[in-house]
C-alpha cells in the first residue's frame, strides 16, 4: 500500500539562483516546458483503480514531475558534479555518461566534472583508483561502445568512506547510474551525507537489464537486451526446424525478473516454451514440461524453449549457499539443468533428439544501446540534470505512464518489480506460445 507521503522528494532548500535555461523556458508557451512544481503525475492511471484501494479522488498520491525548473539550488559556476557508474553491463551506460556531461557543460555551464573508476570502490581511498575529469571531449563517441568508459564493480562500500571522499573533493552533486543494489548503496549515502549536514544532492539513473525496479515503466538498455534476446531466438528456431525432434534452447537474462524472456519470446513469436521465475513448473509427470515437450515433438517435431537464468532454482539439488560480492545469492544453472534433464529424458525413451543450448547473457549487456535506448537514456539523463541542479536528492529519475517524473529512493527500492502472472503480459506470452498455464505446479495467488 502507497500513500502519498511516499512520494514526497527531498529537497536541500529553496532554489534561488536563476536556471541558464530560464531564457529557453520562457520562449516556450507550452505548459510541458515549464514545470508546475505543484502538480503531480498520478500513480493510479485511472481514477477506478484509486477508488478500489478506498482513496479519496482528492487525495490521489503522485510523483513530482521531472524537468528544467526556472530557478535552481546551485550556483552552476561554483559547482562540481560526481559520475559513478556500478553493477553489472548494461547497454546505455555511455550513453548516459556522455549525455550528463553535456548536459552539465553545454546547458548549465558546470565546469568541473569528475568520473569515479571502477563503482563505489572508485571513493575509497585503499582501491587507489584513480579519478576521471570528464570533458566533451573526453566523451565525445563513448555511446558508440558497449560496456561503461568509467568501469564498473558489485559489492558494498563504507558510506563514511564515500562521503569523506565526496567532502574533500568539494563534490556538490553525485549521479549514480546502477540498479536496485547501487541505488541502497546510494541511499546509505545520502543518510551519511544528512547526519554531517552536508548540502550534496544524490541522484539515482536507474540502471537494471532486467526491468525490475518498481515505480519505473522501463528502465535504459531493457530494449536493447531483449532485442538481443530475440535473435538468439531466430537462431534456436532455425537449429530446431533444421534437425529430427530438434529443441532449441535458449537462456536469458533474469534472476528474480522475467521481462526479457517474456519481451524476446513476443518480439520474434518463434518460442514455444517461457520459463520465468514467477511462475513454478516441474519436469517430471503427465503435467510436467517434459511430457509437453515431448507430445509437442511427436506433433510438430520441432521445439524453442527460453529459460530465464533466476527459473526453477527450486529443481536443482544444490541449495545457493554463497553470495556474490553484491549480495546476491548464488544461482544454479538452470540452462545446463534442463540441458542435461531433456537429453536424459530422451535417451531414456530411446527417442532420437537433437538439442542445441544457447546463453547470449554477455553479448546481450555489452553491446551498444540501440537507437531507443540511446534517446531514452539520453532523456532520463537530462531529467535527472535538471533534479540535481534544483537540489532534489535521494531520488530517482523514472519514466510513469508515460511522463519523466522524481521517484524517491526509498520507494523505488521497496520491493522488486516483477512480471504479474495474471497480467496482460503473462497472457500474451501464453497466447503467443500456445504453453499450459503451469507445468504441474500452481499458478502462484495473485
Amino acid at each position: 500500500m502507497v500513500e502519498s507521503a511516499d512520494f514526497v522528494v527531498k529537497s536541500l532548500g529553496l532554489c534561488r539562483v536563476d536556471s541558464p535555461l530560464a531564457p529557453l523556458l520562457a520562449a516556450r508557451k507550452q505548459s510541458i516546458n515549464n514545470v508546475d512544481e505543484s502538480d503531480r503525475v498520478l500513480f493510479d492511471d485511472i481514477a477506478s483503480m484509486a477508488i478500489e484501494r478506498g482513496v479519496p479522488t482528492n487525495e490521489l498520491p503522485g510523483f513530482e514531475p521531472a524537468g528544467p525548473r526556472k530557478k535552481i539550488y546551485f550556483d552552476p559556476s561554483k559547482t562540481h558534479a560526481g559520475v559513478v557508474t556500478c553493477g553489472g553491463l548494461c547497454p546505455g551506460f555511455n550513453d548516459v555518461i556522455r549525455a550528463l556531461v553535456m548536459e552539465l557543460t553545454f546547458r548549465y555551464g558546470v565546469r568541473k566534472i569528475s568520473g569515479f573508476r571502477n563503482g563505489y570502490q572508485g571513493f575509497v581511498a585503499r582501491h587507489s583508483h584513480p579519478v576521471v575529469q570528464l570533458t566533451p571531449d573526453l566523451v565525445s563517441h563513448i555511446n558508440e561502445e558497449g560496456g561503461t568508459m568509467l568501469g564498473t564493480s558489485r559489492g558494498q562500500q563504507d558510506p563514511a568512506e564515500i562521503a569523506d571522499c565526496l567532502e574533500r573533493m568539494g563534490i556538490n552533486m553525485l549521479f549514480v547510474v546502477g540498479g536496485d543494489g547501487t541505488l541502497r548503496g546510494a541511499l546509505a549515502i545520502t543518510k551519511e551525507i544528512a547526519d554531517r549536514g552536508l548540502r550534496i544532492a544524490v541522484v539515482g539513473i536507474p540502471k537494471t537489464i532486467d526491468n525490475d525496479i518498481m515505480y519505473i515503466d522501463q528502465s535504459f538498455g531493457f530494449q536493447t537486451a531483449f532485442s538481443m534476446a530475440s535473435e538468439a531466438i531466430r537462431s534456436a528456431h532455425a537449429e530446431a526446424i533444421s534437425s529430427p525432434n530438434g529443441v532449441g534452447l535458449v537462456k536469458v537474462m533474469g534472476r528474480h525478473s522475467g521481462f526479457i524472456a517474456c519481451y524476446a519470446a513476443l518480439a520474434k513469436s518463434d518460442a514455444n516454451y517461457v520459463l520465468i521465475p514467477e511462475i513454478g513448473f516441474q519436469l517430471d509427470g503427465p503435467q510436467g514440461l517434459l511430457a509437453s515437450l515431448q507430445e509437442r515433438l511427436n506433433r510438430r517435431g520441432h521445439a524453442v524453449i527460453v529459460v530465464a537464468e533466476g527459473a526453477g532454482q527450486s529443481l536443482l539439488n544444490e541449495c545457493p549457499k554463497s553470495t556474490d560480492a553484491s549480495g546476491n545469492a548464488r544461482l544454479g544453472d538452470i540452462g545446463l539443468f534442463l540441458k542435461d534433464r531433456i537429453n536424459a529424458h530422451f535417451a531414456e525413451q530411446g527417442i532420437e533428439l537433437n538439442l542445441k543450448y544457447i546463453d547470449p547473457s554477455y553479448l546481450i549487456r555489452s553491446v551498444p544501446a540501440n537507437p531507443f535506448d540511446s534517446v531514452y537514456s539520453l532523456r532520463l539523463t537530462h531529467n535527472a540534470v535538471h533534479a540535481a541542479m534544483c537540489g532534489r536528492t535521494e531520488m530517482v529519475v523514472g519514466r510513469w505512464h508515460g511522463r519523466f517524473v522524481h521517484v524517491p529512493i526509498p520507494l523505488a527500492i521497496r520491493q522488486r518489480n516483477t512480471v504479474d502472472p495474471y497480467g496482460d503480459l503473462w497472457m500474451s506470452v501464453l497466447e503467443s506460445t500456445g504453453q499450459p498455464p503451469s507445468f504441474g505446479e500452481s499458478v502462484p495467488s495473485h
